[in-house]
């Protein structure tokens, strides 16, 4: 009997990871689902100890989407926000993927997937500490698949766009939202079933030779 693959999928209690959870264990995986109040990533001790529980967890796929924003002008972000934002969104994907990769390796099959944004791709003002940490896990993810695709790990990123999550209406607001939906070839937001439906493509057997990859879903906003 083939073996039941397992994934973790960090941020997975609401909108893209939950939608990402979800459809995973609707393929058949067995899902690891964590949220803050199973670890805060902004806690770096906190962060080692559980990267340090899930290396013998026997991982095959991992999905880091778990992730943090502040807005601001660049001369006024506080020192302690962006180090809080580089440590969840950087350092804990960096601890979970050292702590994963081992066992990927002997099993010489693994798929790691990590949800950037397209503020990783392209960036705006007031972002600053969040395109930081974006564009670093682009170039994380490209370092690492160059170094463990001959073991049969595939690592890419995916950056949504603008997706309709209780998060960006919270930032935007329904005035922000109009204006910005006007700006997407497409003319709507993106869903967070649409973003999870290309990652399941991308953790499953069917990709073969996709790595080291940042593939945006965005409806065409960053090509116009």
């Amino acid at each position: 009997m083939k073996r039941q693959k397992r994934a973790l999928v960090t941020g997975a209690t609401r909108g893209i990871g939950a939608a990402i959870a979800t459809r995973l264990s609707h393929d058949g995986i067995d899902v690891v689902r964590l949220g803050t109040k199973d670890v805060d990533f902004a806690d770096i001790e906190a962060t080692r100890q559980f990267a340090r529980e899930i290396a013998s967890d026997d991982i095959d796929i991992l999905v880091n989407n778990a992730g943090i924003n502040k807005i601001g002008p660049f001369a006024e972000i506080a020192f302690e926000d962006f180090e809080r934002i580089e440590h969840v969104n950087v350092t804990a994907p960096f601890l979970l993927m050292q702590s994963v990769v081992p066992s990927m390796r002997r099993k010489k099959w693994g798929r790691i997937v990590n949800i950037t944004s397209i503020f990783g791709v392209i960036s705006k003002e007031f972002r600053a500490p969040y395109s930081a940490s974006k564009f670093a896990l682009d170039g994380m993810t490209a370092a690492l698949a160059a170094e463990v695709a001959v073991d049969g790990i595939l690592a890419n990123c995916v950056s949504p766009g603008f997706i309709e999550t209780d998060l960006t209406r919270s930032i935007l607001g329904d005035s922000g939202i109009a204006e910005l939906v006007g700006r997407v070839p497409m003319r709507r937001l993106g869903k967070p079933e649409e973003v999870a439906a290309f990652v399941a493509w991308l953790v499953s057997d069917e990709n073969t030779y996709i790595s080291g990859q940042n593939l945006v879903i965005d409806g065409g906003f960053s090509r116009v």
